[in-house]
């Protein structure tokens, strides 16, 4: 077959160019749709990151719900197999036990990604229940990185970060309820923004207040990629317990002028954890390149309990992902999870949460809210806090500890290893600030190394107008101008 662009062509282009191609008449939607499955067939048996292209959106994209009119105009989109769902479609969760699993209706979002123009074109990868960070059950897929296949992803949003980062597509769906946007967009060299509260709505199932910590986006590899997708795709649906905001001017507008001068507070040691002093030195090399365009660059933290956040964050967990497998069970008139069929941490999380008091919820609800005043309080005083993505180095493939495939009898202990790496993250969704991972430092093992910029809620448009600021300061080149080893243009 005849591809519309050769692959350096193709990664030349994000979504917004693919876009405008389009509509001045050079491509069609299902070439873009037919370059994108060639691009699944040359990277995903390294990388095994896409669990499904739908064949019908790839033959006739407009037929199977992209919208000609809308703003991508047919721009290939892949799903996380996980969140909003497609009427007709397999959502099957990263789960044996939710094999053949087949949603009945399209979720408010879903209507929003077709209305924008989105051609919803398939499925990639995420670990089961998107509970831990890293798609790697054997028995169900193994995700691997496109820098190095001897490495992870993290996640939970696994395929579409390693989609992304080989060259598969410019754009691609995420969620995040603890960092599973903006970790693997991290080891990835992805961007990858987590968006305030109030932003994607995640109805109809859920709502903010019942969902509390997790949210939609994206994730992509350029700024004015994710700020067109918030543009278009944002709003909340009829019949949410809060009001969805709107931004005073579009984030795409927004993004073309530099912010003001910023105070930008750094930090790397949060509640007893720490980064390595590699990545110490990281956060120092972006600190200074902020210096130079101008921003005000010192060491800083929230004056809050961080530790009592993180337990708070692990109480919100168990009792939710508990609640979570126990509606699935119940939908299949069970009272217990099959012999397995669910991972052995999802069964001590269902057990250690089920029960669950109104009374521990209340208590954490207390430290929610006495944390997220002290963000508050604290982006009172300054406009940004920087951290690494991660605190420790993304993990070999085969590291058990931290999947839930680990057979650790204690969850507990299990979620404090989580926060021994992924500390920086969480706290952002606990809060409802929104968080950007943006590509600008490395690992000493190679792999790239994601710095996380938070600010206050509703600054989402702050967040990628500094990000669009050093974009143009790097000349467009994140990662160095580099790409991986696994990528569409090396065959």
């Amino acid at each position: 077959m005849t591809l519309a662009m050769g692959w350096d062509e193709w990664v030349a282009h994000d979504a917004v160019a693919l876009a405008e191609r389009v509509r001045r008449g050079d491509l069609t939607p299902a070439e873009l749709a037919a370059q994108t499955a060639a691009g699944v067939a040359r990277v995903n048996p390294q990388l095994s990151a896409v669990v499904e292209l739908f064949d019908d959106a790839v033959a006739d994209p407009l037929a199977a719900g992209a919208k000609s009119d809308g703003f991508f105009a047919g721009v290939p989109f892949l799903m996380k197999d996980l969140g909003p769902t497609m009427a007709g479609r397999l959502q099957e969760m990263g789960s044996l036990f939710m094999r053949g699993n087949r949603a009945t209706e399209d979720a408010f979002l879903t209507g929003q990604m077709r209305r924008a123009g989105l051609n919803l074109i398939g499925r990639t990868t995420t670990p089961e229940f998107g509970v831990c960070s890293s798609a790697e059950n054997p028995a169900v897929y193994i995700t691997r990185n496109p820098w190095d296949t001897a490495y992870t992803t993290l996640g939970s949003s696994a395929g579409t970060a390693a989609a992304v980062a080989s060259g598969v597509l410019p754009l691609s769906h995420a969620t995040d309820g603890g960092g599973s946007i903006r970790i693997p967009a991290g080891a990835n060299g992805n961007i990858g923004l987590k968006p305030s509260r109030g932003v994607f709505s995640i109805a109809p199932k859920l709502s903010d207040l019942t969902g509390l910590v997790s949210t939609q986006g994206c994730q992509s590899r350029t700024v004015r990629d994710t700020a067109a997708f918030i543009d278009h795709c944002r709003g909340g649906a009829p019949g949410e317990f809060m009001p969805y905001w709107m931004p005073a001017e579009p984030c795409l507008q927004l993004i073309a002028r530099d912010p003001k001068p910023l105070r930008i507070a750094l930090s790397h040691a949060w509640g007893g954890y720490s980064a390595t002093p590699h990545f110490v030195d990281e956060l120092k090399r972006v600190g200074r390149l902020l210096e130079g365009l101008g921003h005000q660059v010192d060491w800083a933290l929230p004056a809050v309990d961080l530790r009592a956040a993180f337990a708070a964050q692990t109480t919100c967990y168990i009792s939710n992902f508990a609640q979570t497998i126990a509606n699935l069970l119940a939908a299949r008139g069970l009272s217990e999870p099959p012999p397995g069929m669910i991972e052995p941490i999802n069964i001590r999380i269902w057990q250690a949460g089920i029960g669950t008091s109104f009374s521990e919820r209340a208590q954490m609800q207390a430290v929610f809210n006495t944390t997220a005043r002290g963000f508050g309080a604290f982006f009172e005083d300054w406009d940004i806090i920087l951290t690494p993505i991660t605190a420790l180095p993304t993990p070999a493939i085969g590291t058990t500890e931290y999947l839930t495939t680990s057979t650790n009898p204690s969850v507990l202990d299990w979620f404090d290893n989580l926060w021994q790496s992924f500390a920086y993250t969480p706290l952002s969704n606990l809060c409802g600030i929104p968080g950007v991972s943006l590509p600008l430092g490395w690992q000493a093992n190679g792999l790239p190394l994601g710095m996380h910029f938070q600010a206050k809620q509703a600054n989402d448009g702050l967040l990628l107008q500094l990000a669009a600021q050093v974009e143009r300061a790097l000349g467009g080149r994140w990662n160095d101008g580099r790409v991986p080893a696994v990528h569409v243009t090396r065959g």
